[in-house]
């Protein structure tokens, strides 16, 4: 699968045990995005558009309104990095 530098690099801190937490604006669409470390701090290469990319990919996954998560897929796409041995 071909996977952007930017989507790398989400996945990888998602893989590390992170969250995108998302806000619901009127109705039921999503309107803002923040992507966590497993340290709490914030993810700022995180933005909406990435995001979409990857739930429409399905790399990420969520249930019953809880933070996204990596999902099995993701976890396939995503390559080892050097602080994660």
């Amino acid at each position: 699968m071909n996977i952007s530098k930017l989507e790398q690099r989400v996945l990888h801190v998602l893989a590390q045990g992170g969250l995108i937490r998302h806000e619901r604006g009127e109705g039921r669409k999503i309107s803002a995005v923040t992507c966590y470390t497993r340290d709490g701090l914030v993810l700022s290469d995180c933005d909406l558009t990435l995001f979409r990319r990857l739930r429409a990919r399905r790399l990420i996954a969520s249930g019953g309104g809880a933070p996204y998560r990596i999902s099995r897929r993701g976890l396939a796409a995503v390559r080892g990095q050097l602080d994660n041995q």
